[in-house]
């Protein structure tokens, strides 16, 4: 049964991968904001649904390693696969300058974890700290986007706004129940490998939780919104620190593994590096196919360490 629901889910992140990006760029044609910015708040915000859930029910259960290390391996799986993969298959054009100032505020995000774990300890304060730089971070999206809006140049909604609504309201509901299915079911599988939870929860449960992303961005290169697909990247990697861990520290302290300090954010502050790399220049430059290679052969070489 698990592989079937293995199946199934994977069946429903896709087609709910696609019906978000449909929805979500009507939308920015209907407020007239660029789908950079809907990339970087609405689609990432859908697809990090399913990190929510894992990392809060993983607190509960007594399951820290998971719970954090669901968040740090899917932001290292999200530049190492799922923007290696759709490098490889489809080059991705980088025509946004905007995009080097969200990707500080992921590494900004990115070292406060690290600053915050130091203590072996993240609690409701600091859970306050990051969902607080998560407001200020939609806003200034949002009021950029708005300064911007007599400069941005979009095409004319093909949806009414209801329609467009529902199409992102019901993927953001598929994304939630198949990656709950995929993610049950994964864990059973490796669980039967005699795997630590730590391992689970930076490799099978993160790339789990990572496949609405890698579909969402596969789907908008298809429909050539790369400016969505990178921003669903690099926002959902934002929002995975400060919303999934700023709620789950406020709801209930997450104690860290010193090798998840140690190790594994070491390589996501590294993959965030390399991901600024791959898209020099920022103006009409082109994550290659070779890049996208690259990006993968070094997150198998972080899986080869872990194991």
């Amino acid at each position: 049964m698990d592989y079937l629901f293995l199946a199934i889910g994977l069946g429903l992140l896709f087609l709910s991968g696609n019906w978000l990006v449909t929805g979500s760029v009507q939308v920015a044609r209907y407020f007239k904001v660029s789908s950079l910015v809907v990339g970087l708040t609405v689609v990432a915000f859908g697809t990090s649904a399913p990190e929510l859930f894992v990392s809060l029910k993983a607190a509960y259960k007594g399951a820290p390693d998971i719970s954090l290390g669901n968040v740090v391996g899917s932001n290292i799986s999200n530049i190492g696969i799922v923007l290696g993969l759709v490098a490889l298959i489809f080059p991705i054009k980088v025509e946004e300058r905007n995009i080097l100032k969200d990707w500080v505020v992921m590494l900004i995000a990115s070292l406060l974890l690290v600053v915050f774990s130091i203590d072996l300890k993240l609690g409701f304060f600091d859970g306050v700290i990051l969902f607080s730089g998560l407001v200020a971070y939609v806003l200034w999206t949002v009021r950029n986007a708005r300064k911007n809006s007599n400069r941005v140049v979009v095409n004319k909604p093909t949806m009414n706004r209801i329609k467009a609504l529902g199409y992102i309201a019901i993927s953001i509901t598929g994304l939630y129940f198949g990656s709950d299915l995929l993610i049950d079911s994964s864990r059973a599988i490796a669980l039967e490998f005699g795997l630590s939870e730590r391992v689970i929860g930076v490799t099978i449960v993160a790339f789990g939780t990572s496949v609405p992303e890698l579909i969402t961005s596969l789907m908008a290169v298809l429909r050539k919104e790369n400016e969505i697909s990178i921003g669903n990247i690099v926002g959902s990697n934002i929002f995975n620190i400060l919303s999934i861990i700023g709620i789950t520290a406020m709801v209930h302290p997450i104690s860290v593994n010193s090798s998840i300090l140690t190790f594994d954010y070491s390589w996501m502050i590294g993959f965030a590096v390399l991901l600024l790399l791959v898209m020099i220049p920022l103006r009409r430059g082109i994550i290659n196919r070779y890049e996208g290679l690259a990006l993968m052969a070094i997150y198998g070489f972080y899986v080869f360490w872990l194991f």
